[in-house]
């Protein structure tokens, strides 16, 4: 069994930072990629971020150049650091980390507010 669990969510003013933690234990011999979703009322799940065991990254454009995902793989912890957030931002935020040879598990989700 895989297990992952987020957090630092919380809420932030426009503008401001956030940054998500999100850590993956269990059955895990190695991690092939982790990624950040997020789900905002009435839209569909978006990927916002993902990286590679090879350290490769993929941004949606609307959040390109304002957040950074990173992985420690010592820890299999994949970070989301968040700035300059604005208000369509505010989304429940899921964590996918994907093992080698699985299809991947979710997270819970944490919840990203940013208000005006």
């Amino acid at each position: 069994q895989v297990q992952v669990v987020e957090s630092g969510g919380g809420s932030v003013q426009a503008g401001g930072s956030l940054r998500l933690s999100c850590a993956a234990s269990g059955s895990i011999l190695s991690i092939s990629a982790m990624a950040w979703h997020r789900q905002a009322p009435g839209k569909q799940r978006e990927l916002v971020a993902l990286i590679t065991s090879d350290g490769s990254t993929t941004y949606t454009d609307s959040v390109r150049g304002r957040f950074t995902i990173s992985f420690d793989n010592a820890k299999n912890t994949v970070y989301l650091q968040m700035g300059s957030l604005k208000p369509e931002d505010t989304a429940v935020y899921y964590c996918l980390a994907r093992p080698v040879g699985t299809r991947g598990y979710w997270g819970q989700g944490t919840q990203v507010t940013v208000s005006s």
